[in-house]
């Protein structure tokens, strides 16, 4: 499905909603207290605090499986984002508006592998990894909380919502972004047998 997807971006099919979402976005009037936890649930979505975050579940015994897996996949994730933004190559929405943002917004994985890999904007790498942590940490508790893992997946959703409202990607951009991320998660929890841990 993310193959396809990104076919469909490439080949422009998505910018029929792509654009209008955008359009309205930005024309939202803005309000300080809703764009301040707007901007801070993007940045949860940045490398360095998830990586941290694994690194918390690596000391800690009973985590320790856990958060190795969750240290793989970020790593994964960020690299076979970075690869995909220079495949894509699609500029970041350029959207005329006379509205402010009321703090600074980082933009995304960068890529190392191509020249302005910060004005790439397919995938999102912010939903590609909160994706990835949310499908990997379900699959790591559903067993022991088989009803409450599947909330997890709110915060994805969340990042997602975010990223649009601060107007850094296209709704294409999340969606492939999700994708992603729950591809990845899907293979690296096969791969460590996450499903079987007793973290």
């Amino acid at each position: 499905m993310f193959v396809l997807w990104s076919l469909l971006v490439i080949y422009g099919k998505t910018e029929w909603f792509d654009v209008p979402t955008i359009m309205f976005f930005t024309d939202l009037e803005r309000e300080g207290v809703f764009d301040l936890f707007m901007r801070t649930l993007t940045e949860i979505g940045d490398i360095f605090y998830m990586l941290g975050f694994s690194i918390i579940l690596i000391i800690i015994r009973p985590t320790r499986k856990l958060g190795i897996a969750l240290l793989i996949l970020l790593v994964l994730t960020t690299l076979i984002t970075g690869y995909v933004k220079c495949g894509v190559d699609r500029e970041r929405p350029e959207p005329e508006t006379s509205s402010t943002f009321p703090v600074d917004i980082s933009e995304d994985t960068f890529s190392l592998f191509c020249a302005g890999g910060f004005d790439a904007s397919y995938p999102s790498g912010h939903s590609a990894r909160a994706a990835a942590v949310g499908t990997i940490l379900a699959i790591a508790l559903a067993t022991k909380f088989p009803r409450g893992a599947p909330l997890l997946l709110i915060y994805p959703a969340m990042m997602a919502f975010s990223r649009i409202y601060v107007l850094q990607h296209y709704p294409s951009d999340v969606i492939g972004g999700a994708l992603l991320g729950v591809l990845l998660a899907g293979i690296v929890a096969k791969k460590t047998h996450l499903d079987d841990s007793k973290s």
